[in-house]
Parts: C-alpha cells; structure tokens; sequence
C-alpha cells in the first residue's frame, strides 16, 4: 500500500485550472451572445449594484481564502501538492470557498454585462466544477490524509 502512495501524483489531477474553466464559460457566454443576442432585459442600475456585490464578495472571498491558505503554508493552486488540511477562515464554513468566490464573480460579470447566456451555461459550469475539479480534489486529499480529511467532511459543508 505505501509504495503505491508513493507511485501516485501528489495533486488532484483536475480537468483544468479552475480560472480558466470560469472564464472559458465566460468567452463561450459572450460568443454566443455575439452570434444571438439574449440580454437579461434593459440594462439598469440594479444590474450594475447587483453584479458589483457579487464580484467584490466573491474577491473578498477570495482573497481570505488565498490568505488562509498561504498561511498555513500549502498550495493554492490545484495542480499542487496539498500540504495540509486546511480548517480555519473560510474553510471553516466551506470546504470550497474559492469556488464559490469564482462562482459569485462570474454571475457579477453575468449581469453587469447583461447576458443571459452566462447564466443559461451556469449549471453545466458547475457540473463540470464539481465533477472535474470538486470530486478529484476530494478523492485525492481523503487518500493522502485518511482519517483527517474524512473528519473535515463530516464537520464542513462541500459549498454552503
């Protein structure tokens, strides 16, 4: 069992880097909204508030999460080794809080851009979130800290 330990990569081996999945939901949004344009009715100064409390909530969010992250000294990239289980500042509330920032951006962008094509894709982009990102990463920190990790989960939501 340990040689095969060893043998494994130390990282989740996710589908892709979660940023660039965002934004790539982002670019086919707005090439689809180019080619049949599908707003989310007259722009007004509530999607301007809306979306603009949604993109500093999630970069708020975000930044907690980097910050936890950095101090308890393990990678924030998901490509990268895992360190430690991390349980403290936002962690303590979700077990993906990076996710939720980038998810609480894109829907900002969504609607101050008004496109209703962003939204539309949404449940696809969470679905592939979850299964590509969410559950590799699952898989591969319950097999490097057992026991801990297992513990993490039953006291942390996945989301919120």
């Amino acid at each position: 069992m340990k040689a095969d330990k060893q043998r494994m990569p130390d990282h989740a081996n996710v589908i892709a880097l979660p940023p660039l999945i965002y934004g790539g939901f982002l670019l086919l949004a707005a090439g689809l909204h180019w080619q049949l344009p599908l707003g989310l009715g007259e722009r007004s100064s509530w999607h301007w508030v809306a979306g603009a409390v949604l993109i500093s909530a999630g970069a708020v969010l975000a930044l907690w999460g980097k910050i936890t992250l950095d101090r308890a000294g393990t990678c924030v990239h998901p490509g990268g080794s895992t360190r430690a289980i991390v349980s403290d500042g936002p962690f303590r509330f979700s077990r993906n809080p990076l996710y939720v920032a980038l998810t609480l951006i894109y829907l900002g962008l969504a609607l101050l851009l008004s496109n209703a094509w962003a939204l539309l894709l949404l449940p696809l982009l969470l679905w592939l979130i979850h299964t590509g990102v969410v559950r590799r990463e699952e898989r591969y920190l319950e097999r490097k800290f057992g026991e801990e990790y297992r513990r993490y989960l039953r006291q942390v939501r996945r989301y919120l």
